[in-house]
């Protein structure tokens, strides 16, 4: 936990989804300090048409090259928040080739009753986790 799903178009080879997730969680493991095995990663892609991303009036220019990560968290604080934004964006950018206007990521925060990782158990409240 956290889990992050990554919304794509399609097109990407292996290679380039397997940096892609690998620079995200390592950015996970930095900014919210989640043990290195702490990794729930799903990838949707999706034809060209599917996706319509724009940009609130911001003026970015989107391109197909376009990343939406979904996480879903226990809380965390405003300023590991905004320490993941700025990690994704610069390594996603540096490793990725991946434009930070390309860029869009949104956190949905849930508490301790609502995961189980597995055994139909909640680790959080048994005291596994």
């Amino acid at each position: 936990m956290p889990l992050l799903r990554f919304d794509l178009i399609e097109g990407r080879d292996e290679q380039s989804l397997k940096k892609l997730l690998d620079t995200a969680h390592n950015a996970m493991v930095e900014a919210f300090n989640v043990p290195e095995r702490d990794r729930y990663q799903i990838v949707h892609q999706h034809s060209a048409n599917e996706l319509i991303i724009q940009d609130t009036g911001l003026g970015f220019n989107r391109t197909n090259n376009v990343v939406i990560i979904s996480i879903v968290s226990k809380a965390r604080t405003k300023e590991q928040k905004k320490r993941l934004y700025s990690l994704l964006a610069d390594r996603l950018e540096t490793e990725c080739g991946i434009s930070p206007e390309d860029l869009m990521i949104s956190i949905t925060e849930n508490g301790e009753a609502d995961w189980s990782f597995g055994l139909g158990e909640a680790q959080f409240l048994t005291g596994k986790l």
